[in-house]
């Protein structure tokens, strides 16, 4: 599938891109392609909530049909070595501040800034996620259909996309957004302040 992009160039040209809708955000995002990062996981998200995955291939509890945290999955990425930051707008939810508590140092990268509204997901500079899922349960987890929210995205591995989402990503990450923010007093830790 084509679509027309103007990122970076000025002018439209064409790229490759595919169409992901409802439960394809879990088995071609969640389940695969962060399942295989070997670099980084950058993810943006609005809503931070706790979301259940499939438990990893060739273990005890995924011959036993269980789910376990996604962010247990993202710690096992991060002890490997892998870059994994999530960039979020609200506070993570109750069960979630629990489930981070009980799970320790995971090795996963929180930042929050109350302006973030972009969903992401750049795996590896490689592949990147533009769409309307959140990090929740309904939008990229395990949930089964009739459960989960109506979402849509594209994935591609065009690099100016790639390079633009990342720069952007980067940007607010290391708060470089921050001295002109309108909404500053509202931050409880700016970025630029880390």
């Amino acid at each position: 599938m084509a679509a027309t992009s103007t990122i970076s160039t000025g002018y439209p040209r064409t790229i490759r891109a595919k169409l992901l809708v409802d439960g394809a955000h879990y088995d071609e995002l969640v389940a695969r392609a962060i399942a295989r990062a070997t670099v980084s996981v950058w993810i943006s998200t609005a809503n931070l909530k706790t979301m259940m995955v499939e438990a990893p291939i060739g273990t005890r509890a995924r011959a036993r049909g269980r789910y376990v945290s996604f962010f247990e999955t993202l710690g096992d990425l991060a002890r490997r070595g892998v870059d994994v930051c999530i960039l979020h707008a609200s506070p993570p939810s109750g069960p979630l501040r629990r489930e981070l508590a009980r799970l320790g140092d995971h090795g996963v990268e929180l930042r929050r800034c109350p302006r973030v509204h972009l969903k992401m997901i750049a795996i590896d500079g490689k592949l990147l996620y533009l769409g309307s899922a959140n990090l929740t349960g309904a939008g990229l987890g395990a949930k089964g259909e009739g459960r989960r929210n109506f979402e849509m995205g594209i994935v591609t591995d065009d690099h100016a996309m790639l390079d633009g989402a990342q720069e952007r990503f980067d940007r607010i990450w290391r708060g470089r957004e921050c001295a002109g923010c309108k909404m500053r007093r509202e931050c409880e830790r700016p970025l630029d302040r880390r």
